[in-house]
């Protein structure tokens, strides 16, 4: 259910709502748009036990959620999402570019590879301290270690910090360092773990599962608005299908559904999805001619020699490339990628 409030309801009105919900034993989570409250209500016994809400002063209706997937759903929220992370923020105007290697492999690959993709425009430095892999022979991060290096180089670039969190008690180590926190897709139905990092209050990049459907990524996100935390982003990073020719299929038509469906900013990974570098290019293009709010994309100084992924990871040049194709791109569309 949602409460909606009259235009223009004051703050003692949408509080003392909000009062009277949580004491009838629901959670109230309050979305405000430019110039109406609405307050969707999580929990408790029975939905129709909130009727006596309706005459509640400031009040202006009580109705259903046809969805699922309440918060997330625009029902709830007409406004988009807007991210703010500084000087930037995701969902907004600018197409914003997250860009760094799959893994941290030392503090001089770290350093090189963010002041590189610094210098040509990337906004978020991503890096995986913690890596989960299909073999338990691969190389799986430097865990505690990676995670201070990217907050070194964040700090000594101006960039913020997106890594991945594997599981509930990482959750507080993890935001000690980053700036987003990812799930990755072989947790995107990691329950605990969602209801963690709804737990707090640092913006949460949730990836769609590789075997997933978009009403399934849009209930995992459901989780974490559930448990508190509206700062969400979900990523389309390809899925399985029977084609062999990409790493994975990009399901670019992702992002238009899910923009007619929820208000939360969506990004698109080429990188897993194509799994081969020279397709990342075009497939970046594609996610902001959709309508992304950004890209999540794999950079390496020397791929060649890259721990993992390197065969999807594009060379400090070829970054530079594709960020002037985009703001070619963008500039046309009414959109701006930073120079």
């Amino acid at each position: 259910m949602i409460i909606e409030m009259i235009e223009n309801a004051t703050v003692a009105q949408i509080g003392h709502v909000i009062q009277r919900v949580e004491a009838m034993g629901f959670s109230a989570r309050p979305s405000r748009g430019a110039n109406r409250t609405v307050i969707g209500v999580v929990g408790g016994a029975g939905e129709e036990d909130l009727a006596p809400l309706a005459g509640l002063d400031g009040v202006e209706q009580i109705a259903p959620l046809s969805r699922a997937f309440k918060l997330v759903h625009r029902e709830f929220r007409a406004d988009p999402t807007v991210i703010s992370l500084g000087d930037f923020a995701i969902g907004g105007p600018e197409f914003v570019v997250m860009a760094g290697p799959c893994a941290v492999e030392s503090e001089e690959q770290i350093l090189e590879t963010a002041r590189e993709v610094k210098s040509g425009g990337a906004r978020v430095l991503r890096g995986g301290a913690f890596k989960p892999r299909t073999s338990p022979y691969s190389f799986m991060g430097l865990g505690e270690e990676g995670l201070r290096i990217m907050r070194m180089a964040g700090e000594d670039t101006g960039l913020k910090v997106i890594t991945e969190v594997m599981a509930p008690e990482q959750v507080p180590l993890v935001c000690r360092y980053a700036d987003i926190l990812q799930i990755g897709t072989r947790n995107m139905q990691n329950y605990a773990l969602l209801e963690a990092v709804g737990k707090v209050r640092v913006p949460v990049m949730l990836k769609r599962g590789m075997m997933s459907t978009i009403e399934e990524l849009l209930l995992a996100a459901e989780y974490i608005l559930a448990n508190g935390n509206s700062q969400v982003i979900l990523c389309e990073r390809g899925i399985r299908t029977f084609e062999t020719a990409t790493r994975n299929t990009c399901d670019i038509s992702a992002v238009a559904v899910i923009k007619s469906q929820s208000h939360l900013p969506v990004v698109v990974d080429p990188s897993h999805a194509a799994g081969v570098r020279a397709y990342v290019p075009a497939l970046s293009r594609a996610a902001l001619a959709a309508g992304a709010d950004g890209i999540i994309v794999e950079v390496h100084p020397r791929p060649e020699e890259a721990m993992s992924d390197g065969a999807q990871s594009l060379t400090p040049d070829g970054f530079r490339e594709l960020m002037d194709q985009l703001r070619a791109m963008a500039g046309a569309m009414g959109r701006h990628v930073v120079a």
